[in-house]
């Protein structure tokens, strides 16, 4: 029995060794791959949240900069996190409180830089969208109308395309536009949630133009 018993192990012994001699090397290499992209995932996660982290902290000083009004610091810090962490959210939010606050001080100039970053370096397309109205708005108060529009005319998540819409009838209206603007006025008031008070305003300038909203009727010279 014994003898029996060890022919079996022996032949086991061998297939193993035959199996190994033909699948070893790749299963080794196979076990470092997996072993080490599940180091390098550690490795991001551990990165990314050191960046976060960081990116956290320097937003701190910009909202404390814009709270108490301190324009060298405010500066200062979103530089910093736009050259550091550009890609993470913080720098986006941080380009755009920097702006409002550069418009509240009448440094136009500064604003239009933090808006233009945002829609240059940005990759939060609702992000872009926003720095897109405001930096419009800004260009249509320096009567910029041809960079106004080219910003607006960009390709927008659906949810802002009625906001563009309306500030393009805003821009139509700077130009002695009306036909032009109650295209774009009509077309923000349809693409609005109806319990929008937003809503309500485009309803005004519409009627302020002598339409009514509900009335989808457009002559040609409207089209």
């Amino acid at each position: 029995m014994a003898s029996h018993l060890d022919l079996e192990e022996q032949e086991q012994l061998a297939e193993i060794k035959h199996f190994w001699q033909r699948w070893g090397n790749l299963i080794t290499w196979v076990v470092i791959v997996v072993l080490g992209s599940y180091a390098a995932w550690n490795g991001w996660q551990l990165w990314s949240n050191r960046q976060a982290a960081q990116a956290a902290a320097l937003y701190d000083s910009v909202e404390r900069a814009a709270n108490v009004g301190d324009m060298a610091l405010l500066e200062r810090a979103t530089n910093d996190i736009e050259a550091q962490f550009g890609a993470t959210t913080y720098a986006h939010q941080s380009a755009l409180l920097a702006a409002r606050v550069f418009v509240d001080k009448g440094n136009s100039a500064a604003a239009r830089r933090q808006l233009q970053w945002v829609i240059d370096q940005g990759r939060d397309e609702a992000y872009q969208a926003l720095a897109r109205l405001r930096l419009a708005a800004l260009l249509m108060q320096d009567q910029a109308f041809d960079e106004a529009r080219k910003i607006l005319s960009a390709s927008v998540p659906p949810a802002f395309e009625p906001l563009m819409a309306d500030r393009l009838g805003d821009l139509a209206m700077l130009q002695n536009q009306p036909q032009a603007a109650v295209t774009q006025y009509r077309k923000a008031w349809k693409g609005l949630p109806a319990n929008a008070d937003y809503r309500r305003l485009v309803a005004v300038k519409l009627a302020a133009l002598g339409q009514d909203p509900e009335d989808q009727t457009v002559t040609e010279g409207q089209k």
